[in-house]
């Protein structure tokens, strides 16, 4: 009876560490969460990428839990606005910090 009770512990435990691995924190992704903003991502940088007033290869994205960060260097404030409002567009983004700069 001692050894059952032992083991069942011991399932739990081990069950409980594993769950809360793939746990998210505030500075850290679950798989879920880095998965779906890869998506973001990769989305945010095909409809950059199809603007043809904007230098894709000038735009930087990262995602960190639906919030889209733009940065890079680009030639006018029209195009930080453009890049800003095309990114907000997508779908899964919660919110656009736009860093880009003035060449």
């Amino acid at each position: 009876m001692y050894k059952t009770r032992y083991y069942s512990a011991v399932a739990v435990t081990l069950a409980l560490m594993l769950s809360l691995g793939c746990a998210s924190t505030s500075t850290q992704e679950s798989t879920g969460e880095y998965m779906d903003n890869s998506i973001v991502t990769a989305k945010v940088k095909a409809a950059i990428f199809n603007e043809p007033s904007l230098k894709s290869a000038e735009v930087n994205v990262e995602t960190f839990k639906g919030v889209v960060q733009l940065s890079g260097f680009v030639s006018s404030q029209s195009d930080i606005n453009k890049a800003g409002e095309i990114a907000g567009a997508v779908e899964g983004v919660k919110s656009v910090k736009n860093d880009m700069q003035l060449k």
